[in-house]
């Protein structure tokens, strides 16, 4: 698998299926068919619903792995203690490039993921419920099944007001404060310090914040109760879980397994190469772990741990065996960097920093190289806006440990004598010449007499702008854009165009003549 995973890979399940039940049979479970799959949802006050997140040790799916019973209970002594009404905030904005669970779940089985969202909104009494996303594909299923239930931005009876954040496809989008920054007409980017959403979240309110599997998770429970539910899976981790599997497999597929089911089966359903090069698990904020490791281990969180690995945001990666890891590595190590909202030092700063001493550790740097890389990773450690930079460290330096005979071929000199050829899905590339900077791609002809434009409410001064496109974008002494009035060549218009993507604060257009 090389280049950008479909919005909505091929599901299937080892097991029953739960989440995906129905989806052998449907595209997309609308209203009537979920029902007929599902049943009705019950009905369960505040107390009950924490009783059974903890009975079931449910933790978030979308990468922290945080207890949701912590979540519940926060919120509600936060609602109580300050008289006011919580929020809801289902995160679906998978900015991973390897994962794409939640995005199966909130195109094809909306309606489970918002059964669970409500179930939690009635049961703490909140007022409002967002779903944010970044996907048309997602937006538009989500758009429906709202319509399908008489929800809207206005609250009727009992129902709370229910909307959509569409948000850009980046990875900090679906940071918990970034996200709920956008859902309140703001920059899509964390806010340069740690805020708890269980205690001042959307529009101030505390705010339960969890990804769409979990709240899917909790429907399924609700229906089931928690003994039949931890009738699958683990004892300690019970139930199923999804995986996105892609990476050296003939087709990327999200997989619902159950807790516990050995690693190998995982990659032999899915056709992966029985003797791998390693296997990231985790997603890009996740882990690598060597193949001895990954095909003598289980998924659940504590045995992926146990080996150096992580669950994450179930994204599972084999790479080839004749295939360099560490080169692959440094890509997604080099685009985690350009993934930077711009907004701390360690981010901006340190992670390019980080990857480019790998890039130096590959092309023969020595051990001076290999200390830059772990000083640049302690470096970010824990010093980060947001997660991002503690994400990137670990994935950085989990290569490092898990490939120390290819580490030891790069730091002599002599090289591992493989190839990288981009199997971990990235972002589709920038147009010809725009990320090398020889201006050779071509042009396209509709684009033509094109500005670029600042919109000065939004503009932050990142400067990130003037780096990317430093023929056209000056700054001022206050470190604000200073753009020529001209139309751009159109050479330029690639590097234009990747600026605005980039923009932390989504303050640049191309303005058409």
């Amino acid at each position: 698998m090389s280049g950008p995973l479909p919005d909505v890979p091929p599901v299937f399940a080892l097991g029953p299926p739960r989440l995906t039940a129905g989806l052998d049979q449907a595209e997309r479970l609308d209203r009537r068919a979920h029902l007929l799959v599902h049943g009705s949802p019950p009905s369960l006050t505040a107390d009950r619903l924490a009783e059974l997140a903890d009975a079931i040790a449910l933790r978030g799916r979308g990468g922290a792995g945080f207890p949701l019973v912590r979540k519940l209970t926060a919120v509600a002594h936060h609602a109580r203690r300050t008289g006011v009404r919580p929020a809801v905030v289902v995160n679906g904005c998978e900015g991973e490039p390897a994962c794409r669970k939640d995005t199966v779940l909130l195109c094809r089985a909306p309606h489970l993921v918002l059964d669970g969202a409500l179930l939690a909104a009635d049961a703490l009494g909140a007022r409002t419920l967002v779903v944010g996303v970044t996907k048309d594909t997602a937006e538009r299923s989500v758009r429906d099944a709202l319509a399908e239930r008489g929800l809207r931005d206005r609250r009727r009876g009992r129902s709370p007001r229910a909307r959509l954040a569409r948000v850009p496809e980046r990875l900090v989008s679906g940071e918990a404060s970034a996200l709920i920054r956008a859902a309140e007409g703001g920059p899509a980017l964390p806010p340069g310090r740690r805020v708890r959403a269980a205690e001042s979240g959307l529009g101030g309110v505390p705010t339960l914040f969890s990804n769409a599997e979990t709240f899917a998770q909790l429907a399924v429970a609700a229906r089931l109760g928690a003994h039949r539910y931890a009738a699958t899976g683990a004892p300690r981790e019970p139930g199923t879980l999804l995986l996105t599997v892609s990476g050296a497999v003939p087709s990327p597929a999200v997989v619902e397994a159950p807790s516990g089911v050995p690693l190998p089966y995982v990659l032999q359903a899915c056709a992966a190469d029985p003797s791998p090069g390693g296997v990231l698990v985790g997603g890009y904020h996740g882990a690598w772990l060597d193949a001895a490791t990954a095909y003598g281990t289980v998924v659940t969180r504590e045995a992926l741990a146990a080996g150096g690995g992580a669950l994450g945001a179930g994204a599972v990666l084999p790479v080839p065996a004749d295939t360099c890891p560490l080169g692959e590595a440094l890509h997604v190590a080099r685009w985690l960097a350009a993934e930077s909202s711009g907004q701390c030092g360690p981010c901006r700063l340190g992670l390019p920093s980080m990857a480019e001493a790998l890039a130096d550790v590959l092309a023969g740097g020595g051990q001076e190289a290999l200390e830059a890389v772990r000083r640049a990773a302690q470096a970010v450690h824990g010093r980060g806006a947001c997660k991002h930079p503690d994400g990137a460290a670990r994935f950085v330096l989990s290569a490092l440990a898990a490939f120390p005979d290819d580490l030891a071929a790069h730091v002599l000199g002599g090289g591992c004598g493989r190839e990288t050829t981009g199997v971990l899905p990235l972002p589709a590339p920038e147009p010809a010449g725009a990320a090398d900077g020889t201006g050779a791609g071509a042009a396209d002809p509709a684009a033509a007499g094109s500005r670029l434009a600042v919109d000065w409410t939004l503009c932050e001064g990142h400067g990130l702008c003037a780096r990317l496109l430093p023929e056209t974008v000056r700054l001022d002494p206050d470190g604000y854009p200073l753009i020529a009035d001209a139309a751009l060549p159109p050479r330029l218009h690639p590097h234009a165009q990747r600026a605005v993507r980039r923009c932390p604060a989504l303050a640049l257009r191309l303005e058409k003549p």
